[in-house]
């Protein structure tokens, strides 16, 4: 069984900081990419950040300069620093990761169950 497990959501004032956790765990291989999506209501999923093995990171566009993504390959934990937060951040957040177990010669895609971020004063 594998897993990723989120945390750290929860209510921010606008300009103020929030750290997301999610941490892997279970029958895993391999970790290649890990990142952050999030969903707000009545729209579309979207790529937040993403951050390669050897630490090669991209943004989305309405994130640059304010979220940073980072990773403890040790831990099997992915980050996300969220800094000067504004409304629009307001969001599910899911954590994936795609993985290689013990079981399967291949690669699958994973997702934690999410967190919510709201950002309101």
């Amino acid at each position: 069984q594998v897993q990723l497990v989120e945390s750290g959501g929860g209510l921010v004032q606008p300009g103020g900081s929030l750290r997301l956790s999610c941490a892997a765990s279970g029958t895993i291989f391999s970790i290649n990419a890990m990142g952050w999506y999030r969903q707000a209501p009545g729209k579309e999923r979207e790529l937040v950040a993403r951050i390669t093995t050897d630490g090669s990171t991209n943004y989305a566009d309405s994130v640059k300069g304010r979220f940073t993504i980072s990773r403890d390959n040790g831990k099997k934990t992915v980050y996300l620093q969220m800094n000067s937060a504004k409304p629009e951040d307001t969001a599910v957040y899911c954590c994936h990761a795609r993985m290689k177990t013990v079981w399967r010669p291949y690669e699958d895609d994973y997702w934690g169950q999410g967190t919510q971020v709201t950002v309101s004063s």
